[in-house]
């Protein structure tokens, strides 16, 4: 067993360090990073359903492929709407600006930026894997409860990006900040359903005598670290004050950063 789940960590690190390094080509080749997160998104479930689907002769098939579906299903939805605002040659302005910081080490700094996310990354997969191999058999109301919180998690965050997409659409808001629906409980409400999305494979791998599953907590917690802390909010929002000011100051000041949250009545 424990050298089963020594494989799926080294198998799971080493396609994701390769498909990143796919996303650093298309990155440099198209001059649009808008397309590493897309990529990313694509090869968090693709990795994902497949460490849940290996070994073919382990675990419980039926919790295998739900787990597989629910991880592909996440990846599509995210990652294909990241794709089509690359695809409209929408940059990411989080990547842009490191690659202005970096001058012309920026393909360098890029490439070894995105092999540590790759890494960084790995408890995403790996927890898929946990989730899929929990060793109960058949399938038991906590899976059941961790297809709710996914589907709400995914939901959440397409009805997110949608709010937003409909904002900006309209030339009247060019200079103001998005504060409907969603956006008036949290500044980041397509973030925050990002992360609950990741508390579905806790929910289904914690299983007694599975002294692994403990390891799938990892992933909502990196996940977590990563959109409030590193790059996620932090260089959204400095790209937000320099292009809103005091309109996005106004924002910050009455509404939740990340959990959703009734916003403050102004004094």
């Amino acid at each position: 067993m424990v050298f089963v789940h020594i494989q799926a960590i080294v198998g799971i690190a080493l396609a994701f360090c390769l498909l990143m390094g796919l996303a650093w080509v298309v990155q440099q080749r198209t001059g649009n990073s808008g397309w590493v997160d897309a990529i990313w998104s694509y090869a968090t479930g693709l990795v994902g359903a497949v460490a849940a689907l290996w070994p073919l002769d382990a675990g419980t098939p039926s919790r295998r492929v739900l787990v597989a579906g629910l991880a592909l299903l996440w990846s599509v939805r995210l990652g294909t709407h990241i794709a089509r605002r690359a695809a409209a040659g929408i940059d990411d302005p989080r990547y842009a600006n490191y690659a202005r910081q970096w001058g012309a080490a920026a393909p360098r700094r890029m490439f070894l930026f995105l092999q540590s996310q790759a890494l960084v990354s790995v408890p995403l997969p790996f927890a898929i894997f946990l989730a899929a191999h929990a060793p109960e058999p058949g399938l038991r109301p906590q899976d059941y409860a961790g297809v709710v919180i996914i589907l709400v998690a995914v939901a959440g965050e397409a009805l997110a990006d949608q709010q937003l997409r409909r904002f900006k659409l309209s030339s009247s808001n060019a200079s103001l900040v998005c504060d409907v629906g969603l956006w008036r409980w949290s500044r980041h409400p397509n973030y925050f359903f990002e992360w609950l999305g990741w508390l579905a494979y806790p929910v289904i791998a914690l299983s007694p005598g599975y002294a692994w599953g403990w390891a799938s907590l990892a992933a909502p917690a990196i996940m977590y670290w990563i959109l409030v802390h590193v790059t996620g909010i932090p260089p959204l929002e400095e790209q937000m004050l320099q292009s809103r000011g005091d309109r996005y100051r106004e924002y910050q000041a009455r509404t939740s950063a990340f959990f959703p949250w009734p916003p403050k009545r102004a004094h």
